[in-house]
């Protein structure tokens, strides 16, 4: 009842490999670094004051709608407002 050997280690990389297939391996290994690489860059963000924080990040875009039956904008980036006078 010892620790695997070098062998077993083998036998269940190749059992591993045969399910999931080295293309979904790599993906998930990408994907896996993408998000390792977002956190960090969050964690570096989120020591910035405000001000900092906000200079750095893009700003959305703004359109205002040209008609009351205007479609709406499928652009997850995009803000779609409609300026009113006060009364």
């Amino acid at each position: 009842m010892g620790g695997f050997s070098i062998w077993h280690w083998l036998i269940v990389l190749l059992i591993v490999v045969m399910v999931f297939g080295t293309k979904k391996l790599r993906n998930m290994g990408g994907d896996l670094g993408g998000a390792v690489k977002g956190f960090k860059d969050g964690m570096k963000e989120g020591g910035q004051p405000a001000d900092e924080a906000a200079a750095t990040t893009p700003p959305a875009q703004v359109t205002a709608a040209t008609s009351a039956t205007a479609s709406p904008v499928d652009d997850k980036n995009t803000i779609d407002v409609q300026a009113r006078q006060k009364s």
